[in-house]
């Protein structure tokens, strides 16, 4: 666990590495551990391989790109009645989305990344600076180098 004094207004991480990064259903993990520290409003620059696509069994693919937006998905999986295997983690990626963006660098097409309602990032660098170019080069920035594996929160206590 790492405590943190603030949430960020750009959050990278990773999904750990190699088998943890194979694919985008499993590196929504990574993805939510960076949205309990990103701002309301904020980027999260996910950095995860992705070699095996969404996968390509299961719902998730199709949950998310058939869906116009993620307010879209969250209706549909909250209707009374309404389940499908893989929704859990659809689920969880669509409440991050609507709090936070989320910018993708991996092996995934652009295209595709863009109807999972994600931003595809070719040069992490330059989106980093892309972004504190808007909200101006002294923002601070948390890097989550294992993703997952760290459970940060925003500790606000003043006896720490």
């Amino acid at each position: 666990m790492a405590a943190c004094d603030r949430r960020y207004p750009i959050v990278i991480t990773t999904n750990s590495g190699y088998p943890l990064d194979q694919n985008l259903y499993q590196s929504v993990k990574g993805i939510s551990a960076a949205a309990q520290i990103v701002e309301s409003g904020g980027l999260i620059l996910a950095v995860a391989c992705c070699n095996e696509g969404f996968p390509n069994h299961g719902n998730f693919r199709s949950l998310l790109v058939e869906h116009e937006s993620p307010q879209a998905i969250l209706d549909t999986l909250e209707r009374p009645g309404f389940s499908l295997y893989d929704q859990w983690e659809v689920q969880l990626l669509a409440k991050i989305l609507m709090k936070a963006r989320v910018g993708l660098y991996s092996a995934i097409d652009s295209t595709e990344v863009k109807r999972s309602h994600l931003e595809p990032v070719q040069d992490i660098r330059q989106r980093v600076e892309r972004e504190l170019d808007l909200i101006g080069w002294e923002a601070p920035i948390a890097v989550l180098p294992e993703g997952p594996m760290t459970i940060p929160f925003v500790d606000h206590r003043d006896d720490r």
